[in-house]
């Protein structure tokens, strides 16, 4: 294992210390429990989002804390749920008496975590929404159902900017289901992550493999199979997503090209470029879009792809400002 670490037991908190050290201006980091809030927190009036889960998949989700996207995050460690008192601390920390929304991915740890913190943020009015975009598998090793993945980084901010310019917590609530169920996402890997403290990758891979439908903590997929070219490989991702809710001629969607941590964007725009053929072929229309690193597992090599069917409410707020780590525009 070759990782720019000290000791893997402080990896977490570490980069924790450089993330408030690099971004004072933005968010604060509180440590036990440990979890990230924007700096101006709690906003009087103002819909308060949380969402976290295990670390090793950043700039998601404490790079998403500030103006527009979340009011605060909670790491857990490597690949870990974060742990009720977290989410219960940030939940409270964030409260401007409007109420907190929880955005949560669904996996297993998460879901039941984030369920028994709103219970133990007795004055909060905290409700929940869980995203489970993924197509690939309908359970997992983590998972009842589908993993949540990409679909979370759309959810995020769309509905950041929902809270940011207003909106009641019914409203925002209800905005993140639509997104939810608009939204679809399939992954796939060339190469297997390393966790730190386990100190060997996590699966093997040859060097003529690739796993098709993979999760983020390199949870198994549809297949493993011989590799393809990246225009093929592309249409095995596109084609279980676009025929799954279903998307249809005349649709206007985001297309989301998301790097896992190891592929370089060169790669990652080859991809985009051959989902957005074989959407203009099918008479799709690309009005959003979002290539790059942003939902990740550790170093692992590989993609995924997520198509948000959009409407004129999700485009307006897509566009809406943000100023967080990860993102920023508009302001």
């Amino acid at each position: 294992m070759k990782k720019l670490i000290n000791d893997p037991e402080h990896v977490v908190t570490e980069a924790l210390e450089g993330m408030a050290l690099a971004h004072g201006d933005l968010l604060t980091v509180q440590h036990d429990p440990d979890y990230i809030v924007r700096a101006d927190a709690p906003v009087d009036g103002k819909v308060a989002i949380v969402s976290g889960g295990g670390s090793g998949h950043e700039p998601m989700h404490g790079g998403f804390v500030g103006h527009g996207m979340l009011d605060a995050a909670c790491p857990g460690a490597v690949f870990t749920s974060p742990t009720p008192d977290q989410v219960q601390a940030a939940t409270e920390a964030v409260d401007g008496g409007a109420g907190v929304l929880h955005i949560v991915k669904n996996y297993t740890g998460d879901v039941a975590n984030f369920e028994m913190a709103a219970e133990l943020a007795e004055d909060a009015n905290v409700r929940a929404v869980v995203v489970n975009d993924d197509v690939a598998v309908e359970d997992s090793l983590y998972t009842a159902g589908r993993r949540g993945v990409g679909g979370t980084v759309l959810a995020e901010k769309i509905c950041g900017a929902a809270a940011e310019r207003g909106d009641d917590l019914d409203a925002v609530a209800a905005l993140c289901e639509r997104v939810n169920a608009n939204v679809r996402s399939m992954g796939m890997a060339l190469t297997s992550c390393t966790v730190p403290h386990a100190g060997e990758p996590t699966f093997e891979l040859g060097d003529d493999e690739m796993e098709i439908g993979i999760g983020i903590h390199g949870e198994p997929g549809r297949h493993r199979m011989p590799l393809e070219s990246a225009d093929e490989i592309t249409g095995r991702l596109m084609t279980p997503i676009l025929e799954d809710l279903p998307f249809s001629e005349g649709d206007r969607v985001l297309l989301f090209v998301n790097g896992m941590g190891g592929t370089p964007q060169i790669e990652l725009y080859i991809v985009y470029r051959a989902a957005a053929k074989l959407l203009a072929d099918r008479g799709i229309t690309v009005e959003r879009h979002l290539v790059g690193d942003w939902i990740t597992s550790l170093e692992m090599a590989g993609t995924s792809v997520t198509l948000l069917r959009l409407d004129d409410e999700m485009i307006e707020l897509w566009d809406a400002p943000v100023h967080t780590a990860a993102m920023r525009k508009g302001m």
